[in-house]
């Protein structure tokens, strides 16, 4: 084990907490608003939980596609779940939370966190963690807000039309 690189993410969605999770766990349906998710294949059947595994293919900032398996962790409906994927040289974790927001401007809506844990599994690994802390950290906070971005617009206009 060589350490492990942690980038978080938060993002306040004008929704509840219900839809927002319902648009985010809905993974067939991924790939009509994360503007980055080419394909989504399920591995399992069943309501999203704890067990659920599925692969979903992506382009990156430099043009290339990437695909990933997923397999979620640890899941509490509508509050938080954990997904984890192996990576090349590295494994992820990401914990999302799903937080109403009860007073203030935006009392009905949600704070959606993500935090990623990258955790090198290899000697070259060892790179990855150094510049998971610069550059890399950077790209993956970048994917990261993008996908939050993606899922309020979603959300918020899945709670409109409900």
């Amino acid at each position: 084990m060589y350490g492990m690189s942690t980038v978080a993410v938060s993002r306040l969605v004008d929704a509840p907490v219900d839809a927002v999770w319902r648009t985010f766990t809905d993974l067939g349906g991924r790939c009509e608003w994360m503007s980055t998710v080419n394909r989504v294949e399920l591995l399992t059947r069943g309501p999203f939980g704890t067990g659920t595994v599925w692969r979903e293919s992506r382009t990156m900032v430099d043009g290339d596609e990437v695909t990933e398996e997923f397999r979620v962790r640890e899941c509490v409906a509508p509050e938080r779940f954990v997904v984890a994927s192996p990576g090349i040289g590295a494994d992820y974790r990401m914990t999302y939370t799903f937080t109403p927001v009860d007073h203030g401007r935006h009392v009905g809506g949600t704070m959606v966190t993500v935090v990623q844990d990258g955790t090198p599994t290899a000697r070259g690994g060892r790179f990855l963690a150094l510049v998971f802390g610069g550059l890399a950290a950077l790209t993956v906070e970048g994917a990261l807000r993008r996908d939050l971005d993606d899922l309020a617009v979603a959300a918020t206009a899945g709670s409109a039309a409900a």
